[in-house]
């Protein structure tokens, strides 16, 4: 539990930033609905005819002029991308912070086994994701609440649930990516997020690469499908936590062997 708080301790700066970030613009979003509601019916039928544009954001989909719709659209690519970057930054930098700041002597010198602080490493990077997805899922409640719109409770849930997998994935990855590296990390980071996102994108606009949304996991946590469908693609979100597992214990795996001095 003494990794855990320090290393909540130590991340707490940049969560704050992020979360807050992440719910200002997704409360600046919310708030200018009731205010473009009125010319909703021209820009979805603007939007609907811009081709490979409008499939690359599922926006063929569903009506950009209802609330779950724009919320699906605009609000998803804030909580999808903006998660997506802080996950994989405080899960690629957990465990390579430690060597490229020279502290893994000390740290690794104490009578605790490695494997238990690596775990705990781990547990301080979920403990984030699960706070920062509950303020978020709450200032959109709340949001969507003083715009006097009733709340679309199965709609969030599922969307909001589909991100927090989505988080999940990626810190898996990035964790296990960590205990592979060295030096600079956050370049790594971002580019996992940024590829994964762009893949989804390739996906959405070519049928022969469908394929690509079972490698990412903006495949199931894809708004436009998920508030459509009003489920998840069970089958995706399975590849998706065995990814996940798999790299957190690759990266413990790799850690525990490592030699660091």
């Amino acid at each position: 539990m003494t990794m855990i708080r320090h290393e909540l301790r130590q991340g707490r700066l940049s969560f704050l930033i992020w979360t807050a970030s992440i719910g200002f613009l997704l409360a600046v979003c919310i708030f200018l609905y009731p205010e473009m509601q009125g010319e909703m019916e021209g820009m979805n039928e603007m939007f609907s005819s811009m081709g490979s544009f409008t499939e690359a954001f599922g926006m063929d989909k569903i009506s950009f002029g209802t609330l779950t719709g724009f919320y699906a659209v605009e609000c998803g690519n804030i909580l999808g991308l903006g998660g997506a970057f802080f996950t994989s930054l405080c899960a690629v930098s957990i465990l390579a912070k430690e060597e490229k700041e020279h502290t893994a002597e000390f740290l690794f010198t104490h009578p605790v086994s490695r494997v238990r602080l690596v775990v705990q490493k781990l547990a301080a990077v979920l403990i984030q994701i699960i706070l920062l997805n509950l303020v978020i899922f709450l200032l959109a409640a709340a949001g969507i609440s003083l715009i006097g719109e009733p709340v679309p409770w199965k709609e969030l849930q599922l969307l909001h649930t589909a991100y927090f997998l989505l988080q999940l994935e990626l810190a898996g990855i990035c964790f296990g990516i960590s205990a592979f590296l060295r030096t600079g990390s956050t370049g790594v980071g971002l580019g996992i997020a940024a590829l994964m996102y762009f893949l989804n994108l390739i996906a959405n606009i070519s049928e022969q690469a469908e394929f690509l949304k079972f490698v990412t996991p903006f495949g199931y946590a894809d708004g436009a499908q998920v508030v459509t469908e009003l489920c998840l693609d069970k089958g995706k979100v399975m590849i998706g936590m065995v990814v996940a597992v798999t790299g957190g214990l690759c990266g413990i795996w790799k850690y525990w062997q490592k030699d660091i001095f």
